[in-house]
């Protein structure tokens, strides 16, 4: 409204210069809803005036300790007192050393993660920047386990739910916003559309009001989003000891790209102003992966009159499991993301990342879900998008983990991971396609006791793919002359 209301007051202005009154007679009228918020500008990065008159410390602590009770309670009464923190267990939590855990990898991989994503929500949600919003996270961590769950706090549990957790909520907060700012959808379905993506952030907004209804912008992001529904089918398999398998599965996949580099005047100031983000479904194990990246620190740049792209620090959080092993890990990495037009129709996309992170991985003979082992893990990652006009897109991107056991009795042994996917699109009609894609998976494992052991998978599938836009992504940056 305050946006709705300015444009009025500066249409009605009668020192309005010229041009400022021809652009407002021009102005589409719209609902509040309809106009965009207002972008950055040069104001501080993470700092949006209207936000920031209504931002809470407060709520967002009682939001956070009011979930760690319920979440609490739910540990006592469906999995019993041996797992919720007691009066008993937190003097001597605030006593112990910080340790490793040995709960399931779901629940320390992809559990804590998600928990971390609801503080990091909560803190977002109330209006509190990005930065802010992570020490709310990484708090939230130490404070439940402490006093949340009976076992002794683990050092691995404070890094994939304070870190891994903050990279994982900043990507959903954005989605939700995104849908919030974007959709067409009417008012009742966009708002749980966004609940249903960042449950903290549909909370605030139901329960606050006007307070935290406002729309954290995109600041007319380019963005790319895409939906698959299909199957895919093992052509090559070597499983190892896997406890379970199948060699066909139904697969929901999707996928967005967020701040695309090339527009210009779009600028990276806030975190997270570029990320990518994919969840794939499974009918042989429900998650089979969760996976997001995002820009922290980084600037824009130019190389000639066809290629712009962005480069600097990026977070990832990582959770993989085709079956047959599984890997997750959060991680900073350096690198670059950038788009090359090679030809008036055809575009190059594609980033190269190097760092390390903090993962874990499951053994080849492991059978249980508590046994796998945490290490220090460099990893690279290399993905590029090959787009033709509005027609065609062909996707590769392969991923690298080299984890050394560091909180492991067997500190000799190592697991390298390659992840390798390919995807071949055709669109059918504006926003239909179809695809093809390749996917690989293996681990190379070494340790003592058990020598040199190999784990692999190679599969296909067909996939029904709904394009968020009629074309691929590609960002037009050139200038177009007229005959």
């Amino acid at each position: 409204m305050a946006l709705l209301a300015a444009c009025a007051n500066a249409q009605a202005a009668e020192d309005a210069t010229s041009t400022v009154r021809h652009n407002l007679a021009t102005l589409k009228v719209a609902t509040a809803q309809d106009i965009a918020p207002p972008t950055l500008g040069d104001s501080p990065a993470d700092s949006i005036p209207d936000i920031e008159a209504h931002k809470s410390y407060w709520i967002p602590i009682g939001e956070i300790v009011g979930f760690d009770l319920l979440l609490n309670q739910f540990d006592r009464h469906v999995l019993g007192d041996d797992f919720a923190a007691n009066l008993s267990t937190i003097k001597r939590n605030l006593r112990t050393k910080w340790n490793t855990d040995s709960d399931s990898f779901t629940i320390n991989q992809l559990g804590h993660p998600y928990q971390g994503s609801m503080y990091h929500g909560f803190a977002r949600s109330a209006g509190l920047g990005y930065w802010e919003s992570l020490g709310y996270t990484v708090a939230g961590s130490a404070a439940w386990e402490i006093a949340g769950e009976a076992t002794r706090p683990s050092l691995n549990d404070q890094i994939t739910t304070g870190f891994g957790g903050s990279f994982f909520g900043e990507a959903l907060f954005r989605m939700s916003n995104l849908v919030l700012e974007k959709s067409d959808l009417p008012k009742f379905w966009r708002e749980l559309s966004a609940a249903v993506i960042s449950p903290p952030t549909g909370l605030n907004r139901l329960a606050f009001g006007d307070r935290f209804n406002r729309i954290y912008p995109s600041d007319d992001a380019i963005y790319y989003g895409r939906l698959a529904l299909g199957a895919s089918t093992t052509i090559h398999s070597n499983v190892g000891a896997s406890a379970k398998f199948q060699h066909s599965e139904a697969m929901a996949d999707f996928s967005l790209d967020y701040g695309l580099p090339g527009k210009s005047g779009y600028n990276y100031d806030r975190p997270f102003d570029y990320f990518t983000f994919q969840a794939t479904a499974s009918s042989a194990n429900i998650v089979e992966n969760v996976m997001t990246r995002g820009l922290l620190f980084g600037a824009p740049y130019e190389a000639g009159k066809n290629f712009r792209g962005v480069w600097g620090l990026y977070g990832s959080y990582d959770y993989i499991e085709p079956q047959i092993f599984r890997v997750s890990s959060t991680a900073l990495s350096i690198g670059t993301t950038g788009q090359w037009w090679l030809s008036r129709e055809i575009a190059l996309q594609g980033s190269v990342l190097a760092g390390a992170g903090y993962a874990a991985v499951g053994t080849v003979h492991g059978t249980g879900d508590t046994d796998y082992r945490f290490g220090v893990a460099p990893q690279t990652l290399v993905a590029m998008r090959l787009i033709y006009g509005n027609r065609v897109s062909f996707d590769g991107i392969v991923r690298e983990y080299y984890v050394k056991g560091v909180a492991d009795a067997d500190r000799s042994g190592y697991d390298n991971i390659i992840r390798t996917e390919a995807a071949l699109t055709f669109r059918l009609y504006r926003q239909h396609a179809v695809s093809i894609k390749y996917l690989l998976s293996r681990r190379d494992t070494y340790s003592p006791a058990l020598g040199d052991r190999s784990q692999d998978r190679n599969s296909i599938g067909l996939y029904y793919t709904f394009l968020g836009n009629d074309g691929f992504g590609a960002v037009d940056w050139r200038e177009r002359t007229t005959q």
